[in-house]
């Protein structure tokens, strides 16, 4: 049985649509090639926090993930703020306590369930970040954040200020936290944070 004859219409029609798949492709392997876009241009994009009753913002290309409700093994040890551990992604990270790495009282066992939400920190060492509250996703002209070079606070892991309608929110500097974290890993066993 032979296929039915095709007219020049048809053909022409075919033509274009493969063309246009192929275009459609090659599109889509570039968008692979291309750098993430991990903001819109002349915006900040934050994450309103809470952390030992205290409001912050963090900065959402800090963060590798956000994750509510998960479970943390904990471990004892002298590290107060080291709450134990949790599996992201088929490894086994260290989860801290965000309001005790920035001054804070560490939570004691009863107030554990009030960490209910965890961020991935970007960068290595792998480290998650519990705090008590998730306020929401804030998205600010970047020339409306206040910036500092140096960072302030316990540690210094605070760096800079976003001005909000209900108040300022100072913003944590994840690098800073995990330096932080690896300081008082190496004060408390004389060993580096890092493998």
């Amino acid at each position: 049985m032979t296929a039915p004859a095709t007219t020049a219409p048809e053909r022409k029609g075919r033509g274009r649509l493969e063309t246009r798949l192929a275009e459609l492709r090659d599109e889509f392997d570039k968008s692979f090639a291309d750098p993430p876009r991990s903001a819109v241009a002349g915006h900040d994009d934050l994450l309103a926090i809470r952390a030992g009753g205290v409001r912050y913002a963090l900065r959402l290309t800090q963060a590798a993930g956000l994750f509510p409700d998960r479970p943390v093994t904990r471990l004892p040890g002298p590290l107060g703020a080291l709450l134990g551990v949790a599996g992201f992604r088929g490894a086994i990270v260290p989860v801290y306590d965000l309001a005790a790495v920035l001054g804070a009282a560490a939570m004691s066992a009863g107030e554990e369930d009030g960490a209910r939400w965890l961020v991935l920190a970007a960068g290595q060492p792998a480290v998650a970040l519990a705090f008590a509250g998730l306020d929401g996703h804030l998205r600010v002209p970047s020339d409306a954040l206040i910036e500092e070079a140096d960072g302030h606070g316990p540690h210094g892991c605070l760096r800079g200020i976003v001005p909000l309608p209900d108040g300022a929110r100072p913003i944590v500097d994840v690098p800073s936290v995990r330096a932080a974290v690896r300081a008082s890993v190496e004060a408390v066993t004389g060993f580096g944070a890092e493998r």
